[in-house]
């Protein structure tokens, strides 16, 4: 049953086909950064635009590389949500339009559920880091990217429909746990790139100059939340860092010299580095750490306190060198397996939003009359 995945949520307009929810027979990302990187960060309108003028050429590329026609496709799954409506409106509508011409099935995804099927998604290729051992449920699940920050219980549906001995669960139930209150994760590496003159997208430049630095040289305060010890909260951290830039002038003729350097083109850290001082490097560790061990430390307390049997990372995030080293190192102490995505799984994809569709298309979740896209879908 191969499916035809649609994703188009905020700026990477993807298309895939899987096959029986495990196998990708194509997997095609159209990034927009080029078209942000000027803003610091997501224009909606923009976004938007994009999506209209790539979606049919990556649908297209999709079936190439997979080797079929629109008539080999047995259903379309495709995200209805949550992200930029404008955004949403354009995959969905196509999907939509596309379904109802060929006659399809239309099954709408949610986007975070996607995250969570990239990492069984995952575990199930040929030369997937997770084939040695495959995730168990019940599970906690930590999607953290640019506009997610979200902690979620992921237990087994009752009455899975088809699902293999070898694959832990096709559907699931889910419970929120946590979430940001502010911003997410991804957002916070973004302001603090824009505000240090590193680039956009900020998240993997900022991984690789903290490489570099010393993560012990400034201290922030780790992130109190009232209320919910699992929700997350990291506009203290971003707005410590802007304090600290403003009071050391000396920061200031370096972001100038690195503002030219990115007018110029310059975009790998590689090359923005000897543009670094010791003192940006060691902000940029030091941030970094902060982020990274509030992310570990709530999302590992919960697993502990649900007994759950281990740990599942995605979201763009998850691509963070860091963040995957410290989860690794921190849940072998704990005895709990953690599992990841690979890197082109973490980040949007279409791939997930296929993976995600095969189990809803066999309990019969299809799209109904009247049901659109929806910018804040929630999971739980």
């Amino acid at each position: 049953m191969p499916i035809l995945g649609i994703e188009s949520s905020c700026d990477e307009t993807a298309a895939a086909v899987v096959r029986g929810g495990r196998d990708i027979l194509s997997s095609v990302v159209a990034s927009q950064d080029d078209v942000h990187r000027k803003y610091g960060g997501v224009v909606p309108e923009l976004a938007s635009r994009e999506h209209l003028r790539r979606i049919v050429p990556v649908v297209r590329e999709a079936l190439e590389r997979a080797g079929m026609d629109f008539a080999g496709i047995a259903a379309i799954g495709v995200t209805r949500g949550p992200g930029l409506i404008g955004s949403l409106l354009v995959g969905y509508t196509y999907g939509h339009t596309l379904a109802s011409a060929l006659g399809k099935p239309l099954v709408p995804v949610n986007h975070l559920e996607g995250h969570v099927h990239a990492v069984f998604l995952e575990a199930q290729q040929p030369n997937g880091a997770a084939r040695k051992a495959l995730p168990e449920l019940p599970a906690v699940c930590l999607i953290v990217s640019g506009g997610h920050t979200v902690l979620y219980d992921v237990q087994p549906e009752e009455g899975n429909v088809s699902a293999p001995p070898e694959y832990p669960a096709y559907r699931c139930r889910y419970g929120r746990i946590g979430a940001t209150r502010d911003d997410a994760a991804g957002e916070a590496y973004d302001k603090v790139a824009k505000l240090l003159a590193l680039g956009y997208p900020g998240g993997p430049v900022i991984d690789q100059l903290a490489r570099h630095g010393n993560a012990g040289a400034v201290a922030f305060t780790s992130p109190r939340t009232r209320g919910n010890p699992f929700d997350f909260s990291f506009s203290g951290i971003k707005t410590a860092v802007l304090r600290h830039v403003r009071s050391n002038p000396a920061f200031e003729p370096e972001i100038a010299a690195r503002s030219e350097a990115l007018r110029a083109g310059v975009r790998k850290a590689v090359d923005l580095l000897p543009l670094c001082s010791r003192a940006t490097l060691d902000l940029v560790a030091s941030f970094q750490r902060a982020v990274v061990e509030d992310l570990v430390a709530r999302t590992l307390g919960a697993a502990e306190e649900r007994a759950a049997r281990c740990a599942l990372v995605s979201g763009g995030v998850a691509a963070n060198s860091e963040l995957r080293a410290t989860f690794e190192q921190e849940a072998a102490a704990r005895s709990l397996p953690v599992f990841f995505p690979s890197r082109p799984l973490s980040t949007d994809n279409a791939a997930m939003i296929a993976a995600a569709a095969y189990p809803l298309l066999l309990a019969g979740r299809t799209a109904r009359n009247g049901e659109d896209a929806q910018a804040n879908l929630p999971l739980a």
